[in-house]
């Protein structure tokens, strides 16, 4: 089921990270914002690169195993409020000052929290994934709304105050490589855009294993798989877990991006956003992911800076309509989203 990278669509996240890196030419006066109207931004490519590895983890959950989850922002929250606590609040935890002050610490942290939150998906995995269809979706919903409570009231130790509650952490360091520091925005840009390519490739390399094969299979008939030999329970435990892994990698990714995180942003909403720009790139494909990212993002941009400053009092009404009628006109329309994925063989 491989994308059919000749269309076009495929270059719109190329074309973003691209452009966006002119954004660092200052001696010839490129600037980014200006050349587009504040459309494209150095920062907006960095975000697309971000949710880039979150999707492509939930296209293979949901566009190739055919596993619903609207939790999947818990996750990214999870990885996230890791790194923002085990670098800022890690006094708390009793860790020596010397060790989180040191350039590596920040990428263990990251690796330690992904494996966590892997294993964590994975437990979890095994009793949720035995539901089905709407059944499942809401377990996952819940999942994700357990997860936003949990990090909003710091974890049930109010006393040490490890993440802040509703106003999060702030001040998380950027990241370095020795002592050199991983910024400007375009820099840590081309980090971020490395990483999610390495992530398309390891989707990829699934699933065009014998394990893409199965979760075909899966998607297909859990009891025809089940029949040819597939241990279906394990396999959607472990493909949950691996999206799990890789929401996390993003989330920390993000901390050292803002430096500061608050549990708002891994609520409901952004669950359900994550799922809209699966949708529009084309869940069943791993190239849908940067191109869904890319294109919503976009799109919110454009209503924020163009289209909804003409009726300032609606605004904050007028952006989810619009998006709901989008998605709506590409369901019709192009229901296999933008990018489209050829017959197995």
């Amino acid at each position: 089921m491989t994308a059919r990278l000749r269309s076009p669509w495929t270059a719109v996240p190329c074309a973003v990270a691209v452009v966006a890196v002119l954004d660092l030419v200052e001696p010839f006066g490129v600037r980014l914002g200006h050349l587009t109207g504040g459309l494209l931004t150095a920062d907006l490519a960095v975000r697309a690169g971000l949710f880039t590895i979150v999707l492509v983890g939930l296209n293979l959950l949901m566009g190739y195993a055919g596993q619903a989850s609207l939790g999947q922002a818990a996750f990214y929250g999870m990885g996230a409020f890791a790194s923002a606590i085990l670098t800022v609040r890690a006094h708390v935890l009793g860790i020596p000052p010397e060790v989180v002050s040191a350039w590596w610490w920040p990428w263990v942290v990251m690796a330690a929290a992904a494996c966590a939150v892997a294993g964590f998906a994975w437990v979890v995995g095994w009793v949720i994934l035995r539901l089905r269809g709407h059944y499942l979706a809401m377990a996952t919903l819940g999942l994700g709304i357990m997860v936003y409570i949990v990090l909003r009231e710091n974890l049930g130790m109010p006393h040490l105050n490890l993440t802040g509650g509703f106003d999060g952490i702030v001040g998380v360091p950027r990241l370095r490589l020795g002592s050199a520091a991983l910024w400007p925005v375009g820099v840590y840009l081309l980090v971020v855009w490395a990483a999610a390519l390495a992530c398309v490739a390891l989707g990829e390399n699934v699933v065009h294993s014998p394990a893409g094969r199965a979760l075909r299979a899966i998607h297909g008939s859990e009891a025809a798989a089940e029949s040819v030999g597939v241990d279906v329970g394990a396999l959607k435990a472990r493909i949950f877990a691996l999206s799990a892994g890789l929401a996390s990698v993003a989330g920390s990714l993000y901390a050292h991006f803002q430096a500061a995180v608050v549990p708002d942003t891994f609520g409901f909403v952004p669950s359900l956003e994550l799922v809209v720009m699966s949708a529009v790139g084309g869940m069943r494909t791993v190239w849908g992911a940067p191109l869904g990212a890319t294109v919503v993002l976009l799109l919110e941009q454009l209503l924020r800076t163009h289209l909804l400053g003409l009726v300032p009092a609606v605004s904050g009404e007028l952006e989810p309509v619009v998006f709901g009628v989008l998605l709506i006109l590409l369901m019709r329309f192009r229901p296999s989203g933008l990018v489209q994925a050829a017959p197995a063989p």
